[in-house]
């Protein structure tokens, strides 16, 4: 497939979104319902530092999604 068959923005009505930025909504997201899981199991009291954490989760899920679903 050619990389012109690739959106550059993602269009949600008539806003265009650059892709990294709906990545990294859906890297929060998944962030949010992992730290849920993790809350709710107790494995969360483990980690020294919950923050940093979260946000290296997001990072990674923004990566994921960025590279599975928006290639460049």
């Amino acid at each position: 497939m050619p990389l012109a068959a690739f959106p550059k923005e993602i269009a949600i009505g008539d806003i265009y979104l650059p892709p990294l930025l709906v990545a990294a909504l859906l890297g929060l997201i998944c962030t949010s319902l992992s730290v849920r899981l993790l809350n709710r199991f107790r494995w969360f009291r483990h980690i020294v530092s919950p923050p940093l954490v979260e946000l290296s989760l997001t990072i990674l899920y923004a990566l994921f999604i960025g590279t599975l679903f928006f290639p460049s």
